[in-house]
């Protein structure tokens, strides 16, 4: 919460996901009045949908033990030993091809 690389909404959002994920209305009764302070009733509902949506979906893979990703990409990660230094320059040639002369200003907090 002391990032600052999140907006004050986005760590609203964060904090109001730890809360819908870990339950914290027990020890920390503050959580909804300070959301609430940054989204209306629309938004906290559609935080509190998201957040319970991929709750239930988190919950459900592990029940059934379905592994997020594909096991025979995360084997490839596990034995990769060598790193292709011509594809990393490549890449990071291609990045620095296409970097933009400017960047958009962020949307300011409300």
């Amino acid at each position: 919460m002391k990032s600052d690389l999140l907006n004050d909404r986005e760590k609203a959002a964060v904090l109001w996901a730890e809360h819908v994920t870990r339950n914290t209305a027990r020890s920390r009764d503050d959580v909804f009045d300070h959301v609430r302070s940054i989204f209306d009733e629309q938004e906290i509902v559609e935080l509190t949908m998201i957040c319970g949506l991929f709750n239930f979906r988190n919950r459900y893979m592990d029940s059934l033990q379905v592994p997020l990703e594909p096991m025979k990409e995360v084997d490839k990660i596990k034995t990769s030993n060598r790193l292709d230094t011509d594809k990393l320059r490549d890449y990071l040639q291609f990045v620095l091809d296409n970097w933009p002369e400017e960047f958009p200003e962020p949307n300011p907090d409300e």
